[in-house]
């Protein structure tokens, strides 16, 4: 653990694991500007640790900088404040975080980042709202925060929020992030995003004949690192997009033959490996903690992954 968030001076540390979405749809747009989605979110073994140490009188305070998010911005002091004035909770906590999701790659960092300090100070505070409000709550932050909430892979529709727990067959990935900081909101407004694909089953998805990002083409339109790194991934296997960002993947039904991927990309490419799991490791960590087993988050070490060059 970070020697700044150590666990002997209070500090609990929990996953807060990245997603992917084994495709994106946009099958139209409602009144209030927003889009309608289909999509499977997919969790991951790999990602941010948020770093959390209660304090009791009532301050929300963020330990450290984030790059480019200011306090007020930051979804995980938001989160917190949230879930104070949701509860009326008198508590407060003090946050910190070990980043590893890039922004901007449609990971679901700050979504992420955001669920693990509902979920957690839920517990920690004594709070006990329960996933259903706590999802509600999340919703308020982001389209994605719910789904990291709940902690399950999902079949997702309307703005993302809505879930249905869906099982994914054992998968590792080589994931790769061009360096590019892909803006949500442009990209939403973009004249060539496709707004009206025809609705799927997951059925469909299950049969194997939905695929697809409505955001990759127009990424690789405007972005030549994502245009260069599909070419590259397209050598190893079929490259796909991830939610509204840059982040590319590709999946593989073995470590073994993911690992052969990874090797075989060239040296410098921001690139590294990650396992899809069936449950999010934010769940089992906040069992162990129940549990009396560690304030930390027990098998979460995404820093042993592997990564090119």
């Amino acid at each position: 653990m970070t020697t700044a968030f150590a666990a002997d001076a209070g500090w609990v540390a929990l996953p807060a694991p990245a997603k992917l979405n084994l495709f994106l749809h946009i099958t139209g747009r409602r009144p209030d500007g927003y889009h309608c989605l289909q999509t499977v979110f997919r969790l991951l073994d790999w990602g941010d640790t948020v770093f959390l140490r209660p304090r009791e009188d009532g301050r929300i305070v963020r330990i450290g900088a984030v790059d480019g998010v200011a306090v007020e911005q930051d979804l995980t002091v938001r989160a917190a404040r949230l879930l104070q004035q949701a509860s009326g909770c008198r508590h407060g906590v003090e946050i910190g975080l070990h980043k590893r999701i890039p922004m901007g790659g449609g990971f679901g960092g700050g979504s992420s980042d955001a669920a693990t300090v509902l979920v957690a100070l839920d517990r920690l505070w004594g709070t006990r709202l329960g996933e259903d409000a706590l999802a509600t709550l999340g919703l308020q932050l982001g389209a994605d925060v719910p789904v990291f909430v709940r902690g399950r892979n999902a079949w997702a529709e309307g703005v993302g929020e809505q879930l249905t727990p869906i099982d994914l067959p054992p998968a590792w990935y080589v994931l790769v992030h061009p360096g590019v900081h892909a803006a949500t909101a442009a990209l939403f407004q973009a004249p060539d995003l496709t707004r009206d694909a025809s609705p799927v089953t997951i059925m469909d998805f299950q049969s194997g004949s939905v695929r697809g990002n409505a955001f990759e083409p127009v990424l690789r339109r405007r972005e030549p690192a994502v245009e260069a790194v599909f070419a590259v991934l397209a050598r190893v296997g079929t490259p796909r997009l991830t939610g509204s960002g840059s982040g590319c993947f590709v999946e593989f039904a073995t470590r073994e033959a993911a690992e052969a991927a990874l090797a075989a990309l060239p040296a410098g490419l921001s690139a590294w490996l990650a396992r899809g799991v069936q449950r999010s490791p934010l769940q089992q960590a906040l069992e162990m903690l129940s549990a009396g087993m560690g304030p930390s988050c027990p098998g979460w070490c995404p820093d042993a992954g592997l990564h090119a060059g």
